[in-house]
């Protein structure tokens, strides 16, 4: 037997139900958070499977910042706040008036903080992969965070982005170096419950694109108008 084969690599349909209804049932939480605290097996499992998430080159140019300290969060905050105001004047009219009353993030509810950023120069210079595409490190990170955030579902716990801040100000907040790019400040924690759906959309800023409408054929807008995968797309 190869040793370097994945043995029992099928998936059941139970398995695969799982992913899907995971991937279907995630939420960006923003106001629901309990204090209880997140056991540290269970963050130890969520950073687990952001750090096998895909990278370009094998090059993992993420690191992880765990902030529990009260003292911590409201710099980060602080950061929020500031940019949140200066979000609101760029909307006009009614529009402003909507995002100001949205529930943007979780940060001072949440029991965990987590930013994870990209060391883009981990690996050097070259990197396999980016050598055309120098973005593809920025890429990689972000993947870690959307692993996590389905493993984070799959643990029944809330996860919410807050990327109304400015790197430099969460750079400040968290001594991050200025070479090392902050890629996403997450809110973790249980939650009271989770929407039925996005929140956003409840409240009408805008609405899910029906998915028929953005796929095509060998080429951009490109359709026969007989691909038979159109009839299965919602």
């Amino acid at each position: 037997m190869d040793a370097t084969v994945q043995q029992n690599a099928d998936f059941s349909e139970e398995e695969r139900d799982a992913v899907y209804r995971c991937i279907a049932t995630r939420r960006d939480v923003r106001g629901q958070f309990l204090p209880d605290p997140i056991p540290d097996d269970v963050l130890a499992r969520l950073l687990d499977a952001a750090h096998h998430a895909p990278s370009v080159g094998f090059m993992q140019p993420w690191d992880f910042i765990v902030v529990r300290d009260p003292a911590v969060k409201r710099k980060v905050h602080a950061a929020f706040a500031t940019a949140h105001d200066e979000a609101a004047d760029m909307f006009d009219g009614g529009r402003a008036a909507t995002y100001r009353k949205l529930k943007l993030e979780g940060i001072l509810g949440a029991p965990v903080g987590l930013c994870i950023t990209c060391d883009r120069e981990r690996t050097g210079p070259v990197v396999i992969g980016r050598t055309h595409q120098p973005e593809m490190d920025l890429y990689s990170a972000v993947c870690a965070v959307q692993t996590l955030w389905l493993a984070a579902r799959a643990e029944n716990l809330g996860l919410g982005w807050v990327s109304i801040v400015r790197y430099d100000d969460l750079r400040a907040a968290l001594g991050i170096p200025p070479r090392i790019q902050p890629v996403a400040y997450l809110c973790i924690g249980k939650v009271s419950h989770f929407y039925e759906r996005p929140e956003l959309e409840t409240a009408g800023w805008l609405p899910r694109l029906p998915l028929r409408d953005l796929v095509w054929f060998d080429g951009w807008h490109q359709r026969r108008g007989d691909e038979g995968l159109l009839d299965q797309l919602g």
